[in-house]
């Protein structure tokens, strides 16, 4: 990221400190799932896929 991708989200009202906070979070995300990726760490089996409906805690 560089100066260069800070037009948009100010164009669009995000001041310095939303933009730092969401580059922090993206950031922490992906060295999270990269170490994951790389200690070979498999999905929980009780955490359902995204964009799947939980069975477990389906309304009948």
């Amino acid at each position: 990221m560089g100066s260069g991708d800070l037009g948009a989200p100010r164009a669009v009202g995000l001041d310095d400190r939303v933009i730092h906070d969401a580059a922090k979070v993206i950031a922490y995300f992906n060295h999270i799932t990269r170490s994951a990726d790389a200690l070979g760490v498999e999905p929980e089996s009780f955490i359902p896929p995204w964009g799947k409906p939980d069975q477990a805690h389906a309304s009948p």
